[in-house]
């Protein structure tokens, strides 16, 4: 490069002397960089290998092992969700024999989706057998990341908080489960449950501003339909 330039006469003596300190850094970098590659060639070649052999991990744990588990999970939660839609629920949560039941696929398969919607199933039925501690355990567990199983798993904590008369955890539990996913099923039903909570309390102003979020942001909830009356209930209780 320094002799075409050089030689072809085409740039001027300013311009070719800018150019030869561009040419000489170039070159100095280049220096630098073959130099810091022959010092820490070694170093280098094993953060290499040392990513190669991660992502191998990875790929082959989740293919040899995670996949393979997740199926046998699906497998053995299978009956428990037949035991749960028949409402048999203590034959679905701790099995029969024949089912695994659903606390053991949580044990069992922690690691699998599977065996986190069974945390999910676990919890519930502890919560329809009134082992409340137990059922917020559970739900607690459960990674909540469906926008639908999340909210009722989180409306269930405030259940159960409920019924320990824990009254202010469970209204807590009812607004974050509003809040988590904006949709007609669940949030108006959370805010209605905490409306009915703050009411218990002797919080008309919260349970007043619950039931006016369903009125003015769900109107056709099957909660709005009757909104009105809770909303003057409220209101008359707060101007005593």
């Amino acid at each position: 490069m320094r002799w075409f330039i050089e030689n072809t006469g085409i740039m001027s003596k300013g311009k070719n002397d800018t150019t030869d300190e561009k040419i000489e850094a170039i070159e100095g970098a280049l220096s630098r960089t073959e130099q810091f590659i022959e010092t820490n060639y070694r170093k280098l070649i094993y953060g290499i290998v040392g990513i190669a052999v991660i992502v191998g991990l990875f790929f082959g744990y989740k293919h040899l092992i995670l996949n393979p588990k997740e199926k046998e999970a699906q497998k053995q939660i299978y009956p428990s969700e037949q035991l749960y839609d028949n409402q048999s629920f203590k034959e679905a949560l701790e099995g029969d024999g024949n089912v695994l039941g659903f606390a053991k696929v949580a044990d069992n398969f922690g690691s699998t989706q599977t065996g986190n919607l069974a945390c999910f199933y676990a919890g519930m039925c502890n919560l329809r057998l009134g082992k409340f501690e137990e059922a917020i355990d559970y739900l607690k567990s459960y990674d909540a990341h469906d926008k639908i199983i999340g909210p009722l798993a989180t409306i269930a904590i405030g259940d159960a908080y409920v019924e320990l008369n824990k009254m202010e955890d469970g209204a807590d539990y009812y607004l974050k489960a509003a809040k988590m996913d904006n949709n007609m099923f669940t949030s108006p039903n959370a805010y209605m449950k905490a409306g009915g909570v703050f009411e218990s309390l002797g919080k008309y102003s919260e349970a007043l501003e619950a039931y006016n979020t369903i009125k003015n942001d769900y109107p056709t909830s099957m909660e709005s339909r009757d909104i009105d009356k809770y909303i003057a209930r409220a209101t008359l209780k707060m101007e005593k």
